[in-house]
């Protein structure tokens, strides 16, 4: 599980990360990110990254929805130090989201992350 100071949960946060942010698109997902601070700032500390989550009917029923939402989670739990301090991130699963399997999710995740972070081309 995503651990609560790294979840995102207000509506003005996905609509920050989502208009401001830079978006890497994958055939199961596409991602935001947004927001990420200067390390070399002065002053406070950098607030935790944050993630959330877009899973919408397209992807299947509740039970696929809720399926695909804890698979994110868990995956996103293990990169969320890899990413920038201060950072939104918006995983949104697109409508093959329900039929793929968990590596099929890690795969297209790391790939888009990668991209965003500079380690990937298109």
């Amino acid at each position: 599980m995503l651990p609560t100071e790294n979840r995102l949960r207000r509506r003005e946060d996905f609509a920050t990360a989502v208009r401001r942010g830079r978006r890497a698109g994958r055939p199961l997902l596409v991602v935001h990110l947004s927001g990420a601070t200067d390390p070399h700032a002065p002053g406070e500390s950098a607030p935790p990254t944050r993630a959330g989550f877009v899973v919408s009917k397209a992807v299947g029923g509740a039970v696929v929805r809720n399926a695909v939402k804890r698979r994110l989670r868990h995956l996103m739990r293990d990169r969320v130090a890899l990413l920038p301090p201060g950072s939104l991130v918006v995983v949104r699963a697109l409508p093959g989201a329900g039929d793929a399997d968990h590596a099929q999710l890690a795969r297209d995740l790391d790939a888009a992350l990668r991209r965003l972070l500079g380690g990937g081309a298109r």
